[in-house]
């Protein structure tokens, strides 16, 4: 019975969410497995709002502000002008391949 319950479950999670909140907090998530594997110390913005939603920190200590970013019909916005000042790097998520990224931004 138990094992019914979650095949149902997983039929259930396959459809993929189409709710951009949804999808902006799975790839909020995935960014910072992504980064916690390629061996970053990650700690996340608790508000909903800011240029920021990720800090990661390399073992050296380096500082790399981070704005996660879902990938909309192939295109990405630009960088706001205080995203640029503090150096912010967009992680861009794909959300069909659930891929990570981080962007090369033009200087």
């Amino acid at each position: 019975m138990v094992m019914k319950h979650i095949e149902q479950a997983e039929l259930e999670l396959s459809e993929p969410p189409t709710d951009p909140n949804r999808i902006g907090d799975i790839a909020e998530h995935y960014a910072i497995t992504y980064l916690w594997d390629s061996g970053y110390n990650v700690y996340k913005n608790c508000g909903c709002t800011g240029p920021v939603d990720l800090v990661a920190m390399t073992p050296e200590g380096k500082i790399i502000l981070v704005d996660v970013k879902s990938l909309h019909g192939g295109k990405l916005g630009g960088r706001t002008d205080e995203q640029k000042r503090l150096g912010v790097q967009f992680l861009r998520f794909n959300s069909t391949t659930r891929k990570m990224k981080f962007v090369e931004h033009q200087k």
